[in-house]
């Protein structure tokens, strides 16, 4: 059973920094994309980040680029997500996803693309 499982999530101060992680198992890790999604309250899911093969196959959303950066150790099945920086804008529970490729540029950072979900870890930003 594919199971993926969030950890890191806190509070910090505008500012700040936070390191998620996301432990996968039950399916090829290397071969799908692996991304991060959050979801404020009240709001729709966005795409973060997400991550094809390593590092060179990395696409970041323009509200979070420069901020963040996703990594992936595919030895150890784990991803994650380097929050530097931090802004109240960005609070939120943060998601890891998998989904099976090919994947167009739009689709990258698209939920619907994305077959496999952890539970979600909260991030809260105070200002």
């Amino acid at each position: 059973q594919v199971q993926l499982v969030e950890s890191g999530g806190g509070s910090v101060q505008a500012g700040g920094s936070l390191r998620l992680s996301c432990a996968a198992s039950a399916f090829t890790f290397n071969n799908y994309y692996m991304a991060w999604f959050r979801q404020a309250p009240g709001k729709e899911r966005e795409g973060v980040a997400t991550s094809y093969l390593g590092y060179d196959w990395t696409y970041f959303a323009d509200s979070v680029k420069g901020r963040f950066t996703i990594s992936r150790d595919n030895a150890k099945n784990t991803l994650f997500l380097q929050m530097n920086s931090l802004k109240p804008e960005d609070t939120g529970v943060y998601y890891c996803a998998a989904g099976a490729p090919p994947m167009s540029a739009i689709q990258r950072l698209s939920s619907k693309k994305y077959n496999y979900w952890g539970q979600g870890t909260q991030v809260t930003v105070s200002s």
